[in-house]
């Protein structure tokens, strides 16, 4: 327990430094975020804030697990090492898809074919790394059940891109109000922290603890009002992360049910198109992703960021105490 204290706390202190020195530099740099008109109206104040702030906690993520997981690494433990690998060749997606906005001034950057490629072309490497160090099996963990399902590995590790990929894009569509992604994740980092060292996985317990962590230390310049967006770069990081934890503890389905708030904002996204498609204009949500629609209904960001991590919070806690074998 100590050890994960550590980690979260280097994490913590180190990222609130590094905005000390990131934010003004991304300002020198003009590095900011541009607002689609289409948003909403309000968020047109916000033109312009320093984004790729996810360099922050990146930093203090990687420099807790190096520092924290020192002794592992000497015992020859290094799935923490490869987990938090994953986590910035995310990053790095992110990074290129930011760096091509900003240069552009404009919200568009890679092409959503090559984010996927991307995307999935590292969610194989991980996959086959994974396997090959024996953490990975095709036993399929089914919370709350405490059973398993036997899956052809073929048929695990097409289903297992398909979830990589999805969890990764659900993570980044979450980042759109002040705080929400960092807040969402803080009780889901908290949950793969405790489930990683019930499962006597000290190594990912302490990677779990320094992703917390990193979002606290973000949070002191991402609540609201936001001095600075984490960017693709942040968010791509935190949902490799969150797959890498999921996977190398051989529980994939966990990180369906922590973050579910992910998943129902991914969902609102697909099920807002595929209706104004379906009834040739008309709209589902007021505006997808699904925070967007609770700001346009009136709620304010504050609200939005309060309700949305509660709800994390209670299903982290519910799927720890009733769904761990």
């Amino acid at each position: 327990m100590v050890e994960l204290l550590v980690a979260a706390g280097i994490s913590f202190i180190v990222t609130v430094l590094a905005g000390l020195a990131l934010i003004p530099f991304l300002r020198r740099l003009k590095f900011g975020q541009t607002i689609l008109e289409i948003g909403p109206a309000w968020h047109m104040s916000k033109q312009g804030t320093p984004t790729m702030g996810g360099l922050m906690f990146m930093t203090g993520v990687t420099a807790a697990v190096l520092f924290a997981g020192y002794g592992l690494v000497r015992e020859g433990v290094y799935a923490h090492l490869y987990v938090l690998m994953l986590a910035w060749l995310f990053g790095a997606i992110g990074f290129i898809d930011d760096y091509c906005k900003v240069k552009r001034k404009q919200n568009e950057g890679l092409t959503a074919t090559q984010k996927l490629a991307l995307q999935a072309a590292v969610g194989v490497a991980f996959l086959a790394l994974m396997r090959y160090i024996g953490y990975l099996t095709p036993d399929l963990y089914i919370p709350f059940f405490a059973a398993s399902w036997r899956m052809d590995w073929v048929v695990f590790l097409i289903f297992s891109i398909f979830l990589v990929v999805g969890m990764v894009n659900a993570v980044n569509l979450t980042d759109g109000v002040d705080g929400l992604c960092a807040g969402i994740t803080l009780p889901v980092a908290v949950f793969f922290a405790a489930a990683a060292l019930a499962w006597s996985k000290p190594e990912l317990s302490l990677t779990a603890a320094a992703l917390g962590g990193g979002m606290a230390g973000f949070l002191v310049y991402n609540f609201h009002p936001a001095k600075v967006f984490m960017g693709d770069t942040g968010s791509l990081f935190i949902g490799g992360l969150i797959c890498g934890l999921a996977f190398a503890l051989d529980a994939p389905v966990l990180m369906i049910v922590t973050g579910a708030v992910y998943i129902l904002e991914m969902f609102s996204v697909i099920l807002q198109v595929g209706y104004f498609k379906l009834t040739r204009g008309k709209r589902l949500f007021k505006m997808s992703p699904l925070h967007h629609h609770f700001e346009k209904s009136g709620w304010p960001e504050v609200k939005i960021f309060a309700v949305f991590t509660l709800a994390t919070a209670l299903i982290c806690a519910a799927t720890y105490c009733f769904g761990l074998k």
